[in-house]
């Protein structure tokens, strides 16, 4: 059972009906790296002050540690915390884990010339927090986001990653797939395909090679396990202590 914390919700932005980021306030919140998970929570009606009956779940943070914390959320209709995220307004209550953990870092990722990070659905919020520091512009010549949804309207934070674009010209490319309909400016079709037939590579500029590349992959787990196929022929794999690689997974269920 985490330690908790009170926070206050100061923002919450909906990027289209069911998936929206909360920013909360809480200066109780011990320090952690980007790409670590919070607990929120919330007491159920009636049992306010009791611990052992806290609904929660854990959440990569959307945003470096600070008194201020993003998490990217998406509704979950029946389930037993996020119907209750999604209510909340500006001013209310909820609990946050005093502790940060999981090891989806940079500190924990290798080195090397390319940084990917791929993601699909809200599996953007490690990436968000990490950009937000200075770590990844210092040890990366190039930096591609890879973000894929159904639709247009799942996606998020892309006037942020447009901004870093313009900033940092051919150090920095976004790219967006979409698996149920065509957009300007998007790939069609899911991300492994997508690697596979070297359109992601096409559209960055950039090439995924085991010499030049760490991979970073967040989202849902047929993805992660259908990249981890796709860059093992490309001889990538899985990067560990004891058995450097060039893939680093974070799975969210």
């Amino acid at each position: 059972m985490p330690k908790w914390c009170s926070a206050t919700v100061v923002d919450k932005r909906t990027w289209t009906e069911g998936l929206f980021t909360l920013r909360v306030a809480t200066d109780e919140v011990q320090p952690f790296l980007s790409g670590q998970f919070l607990h929120l929570g919330l007491y159920p009606n009636g049992y306010e002050g009791d611990d052992s009956k806290i609904i929660n779940r854990p959440y990569s943070v959307a945003s470096p540690h600070s008194q201020e914390l993003e998490f990217f959320i998406v509704l979950v209709e029946d389930g037993e915390l996020t119907p209750h995220l999604w209510n909340l307004e500006n001013g209310d209550e909820i609990l946050v884990g005093q502790k940060a953990a999981g090891s989806f870092t940079l500190k924990k990722s290798p080195p090397s010339e390319v940084l990917w990070l791929v993601a699909t659905g809200t599996g953007l919020a490690p990436y968000i927090a990490m950009l937000r520091t200075s770590e990844p512009w210092e040890n990366f010549e190039k930096i591609c986001v890879v973000h894929g949804v159904r639709q247009f309207s799942d996606l998020a934070y892309t006037e942020e990653l447009l901004a870093l674009e313009a900033k940092h010209p051919g150090k920095f490319k976004m790219i967006q797939s979409l698996t149920r309909e065509e957009a300007s400016g998007t790939l069609n079709g899911r991300i492994p395909g997508l690697f596979e037939n070297g359109e992601i590579e096409s559209a960055s500029g950039f090439q995924c090679r085991a010499d030049n590349s760490t991979v970073m992959l967040c989202g849902n787990p047929a993805m992660l396990d259908t990249m981890e196929e796709i860059l093992g022929k490309r001889e990538m794999k899985r990067h560990r202590s004891k058995s450097p690689g060039q893939i680093v997974l974070e799975r969210y269920w």
